[in-house]
């Protein structure tokens, strides 16, 4: 069955989501904010859960109306065959949002299509009643100045959920992002990476694992695979056909830190993400790193000295890294912080910076590109 699919993103991210797609083969993309909307059908919909590594969740988008009345609302609903997705005992959970629109009231607008929803599941198994003691269909009624949009969520849980961090720092970064800072700065294994602040690893793993061909996806579950619309031998099939496309690349990631818990903690969970092989880790300083290896580069999420007391030690800890990363002979450097004044301690103007959210907090990313090596 073909489907509109919408795979959604951290604002910020919708490029680096639809260069991922383009990369598995899809070329009709729309991007909108926080979102690539794009055809596909049940092969796609287990291929983007499995392998994408920058988007949140992967939806079916069922229908998109305009709606500036509750009656509106529900007829537009209606309208839609559920049916065709979800069996007569489905578990329909409905959340909303809406952003300047007539209708604002979300648990208002979450009611109306619940009643729409049932209404039209009646039509189509002819009964009055449903048990709604099954497989979990969650829909959404999104609407953005009047315009609704319906999907139900095919992933479940959001896609930063690989199954590998059982444990974490103190401000952990998702997974989703940490892909996506690696993505950016485009590097490949054959140069040296190193996040000298690496906390609970999650951007070295990330980067084994893009370094690997891992699919992020391939050790965990997702709630479309109850589904009945999905044959299980389809998602066995991509489930092999990931591990096969697993490759048998050589290369180190060094990933260090000042605490020597969040450092174990690290090692546990390259470990629990098969990438423990990949990456060297090392208890130090920022202050102490250095490196004689050429072309190298780093990614790191330092503290952003969000607390008042922490400000200070933190303009202090920018300092020290301007200082260590400058005598890195043609390294580039990628940092992500919410600082406003990072430049300015670290004592350079980035090449390139980018809006990013980690969370809800808004960052910026500085990009110090080096010279790239002189191949022969």
């Amino acid at each position: 069955m073909d489907y509109t699919l919408i795979a959604t993103s951290t604002f910020g991210l919708e490029s680096v989501v639809a260069k991922e797609l383009k990369n598995l083969g899809y070329d009709d993309l729309k991007l909108e904010n926080g979102k690539v909307t794009f055809p596909g059908d049940e092969m796609d919909i287990v291929t983007c859960n499995l392998w994408l590594r920058t988007a949140d969740r992967v939806l079916i988008k069922m229908s998109e109306f305009k709606a500036e009345s509750f009656e509106e609302l529900f007829q537009g609903t209606l309208a839609v065959d559920w049916g065709s997705i979800m069996p007569e005992n489905a578990f329909m959970h409905v959340t909303g949002k809406s952003i300047k629109s007539k209708l604002h009231s979300v648990p208002d607008c979450q009611s109306i299509v619940k009643k729409a929803v049932i209404e039209s599941m009646k039509k189509k198994y002819n009964r009055e009643k449903f048990s709604e003691d099954g497989v979990e269909y969650k829909i959404e009624v999104a609407i953005l100045k009047d315009i609704v949009t319906l999907t139900v969520d095919t992933s479940g849980e959001g896609l930063h959920k690989r199954g590998y961090r059982k444990n974490s720092g103190g401000a952990p970064m998702k997974e989703t992002l940490a892909a996506a800072l690696v993505l950016l700065s485009k590097w490949e294994p054959s140069r040296v990476l190193v996040d000298p602040m690496c906390g609970s690893g999650t951007i070295v793993i990330e980067a084994a694992m893009i370094g690997k061909n891992i699919a992020p996806g391939l050790n965990r579950s997702f709630v479309s695979e109850k589904w009945g619309i999905i044959p299980h031998d389809l998602w066995d099939d991509l489930r092999k056909h990931a591990r096969n496309s697993i490759n048998n690349k050589e290369f180190k990631i060094l990933a260090s830190d000042i605490d020597g818990w969040v450092i174990k903690t690290a090692k546990d969970n390259a470990k629990k993400a098969g990438v423990a092989d990949q990456i060297e880790f090392q208890k130090i300083p920022v202050q102490s790193f250095s490196s004689k290896k050429k072309y190298g580069f780093i990614i790191s999420n330092p503290p952003y000295g969000e607390r008042l007391g922490d400000v200070k030690e933190v303009e202090k800890l920018y300092e020290d890294m301007g200082s260590v990363f400058s005598k890195l002979e043609n390294w580039s450097y990628f940092i992500i912080t919410a600082h406003e004044g990072f430049e300015k301690h670290f004592g350079k103007k980035s090449d390139k910076n980018r809006k990013l959210y980690n969370g809800k907090l808004k960052c910026y990313y500085y990009q110090y590109f080096g010279e790239k090596p002189k191949y022969n």
